[in-house]
């Protein structure tokens, strides 16, 4: 199903725009018709529709990055995998045109600059039941207030690549999973640094807790993931739906809130007068 959906995304410009710029050197060098057009017969050039030492070097070095990078940005699925390397890939590209001729590496890091500023990257546009915290002591506040509701909440910043991908994975578990006593909730950490403190989770730039997913049961933290083991080292966790839902036993623990429900305060008080 997971394959199908990222099939279905692959339409949208962002996309195919970028895939496209992601291979359009190689693609312009294994192209006889394209590497002639551009090299011998626009610039002049012989010869420069093979990759030079230089070039398989780069290329071999950006294969590299993109496998690091998408392993620590824990990229589960195709689109997290292409969305993760797209910049790399676009920015191996604009150093090989430059490193062809400087004349077609103007032109790609024109088009690199207008395809950032015309075609966005698609947001998550489903449905979902996700409180967004937007003041300080918003979520303990809303805890103290009902400590009865089991809280899922996801600490996260703007910027950081995990928590872009992790967005309509958390989404969509909100709109499955959500009911007046097990809630989900989202704390943007880098809008407020002092709750990351609070709840230990860095927002620095080379963090490897970002996110960090929390349920609170009680007003109290049970679970985190990632969390730190005996030794203190962080063990890695890749947020997929699935595993966010073995790791907090999200179907039971929805079983659970659903076969107890919370009696309003009045319904409480009436019970006790009639056993009074």
């Amino acid at each position: 199903m997971t394959f199908k959906k990222d099939l279905i995304l692959l339409i949208k410009p962002y996309y195919w725009v970028n895939i496209l710029m992601s291979i359009s050197y190689i693609a312009a060098k294994r192209a006889p018709m394209i590497c002639n057009y551009l090299w011998t017969y626009l610039f002049n050039q012989e010869d420069q529709c093979e990759l030079d030492g230089r070039e398989t070097e780069i290329l071999f070095f950006l294969l590299i990055v993109v496998m690091i990078r998408s392993r620590k940005t824990g990229s589960v699925t195709m689109i997290n995998y292409l969305t993760s390397s797209f910049m790399y890939t676009k920015l191996a590209n604009l150093g090989l045109w430059f490193y062809s001729d400087i004349r077609l590496g103007l032109i790609y890091g024109v088009l690199f600059i207008l395809v950032a500023l015309l075609v966005p990257e698609p947001t998550y546009s489903g449905p979902e039941n996700v409180v967004y915290f937007r003041m300080e002591n918003g979520l303990e506040d809303e805890m103290e207030k009902e400590k009865r509701v089991c809280w899922l909440v996801t600490f996260y910043t703007v910027w950081n690549p995990a928590c872009v991908n992790f967005a309509p994975i958390f989404a969509e578990l909100s709109a499955d999973y959500n009911l007046p006593n097990l809630k989900f909730g989202k704390v943007d950490i880098g809008r407020f640094p002092n709750i990351g403190k609070k709840y230990h989770v860095s927002d620095s730039s080379f963090s490897r807790q970002l996110p960090s997913v929390v349920l609170f049961r009680n007003g109290q933290e049970v679970a985190r993931r990632p969390y730190a083991d005996a030794k203190g080292k962080l063990v890695k966790f890749f947020f997929s739906a699935d595993n966010v839902k073995a790791a907090f036993d999200l179907n039971n623990l929805y079983k659970e809130c659903k076969e107890n429900p919370i009696k309003p305060v009045k319904a409480i008080a009436a019970s006790q007068k009639k056993k009074n």
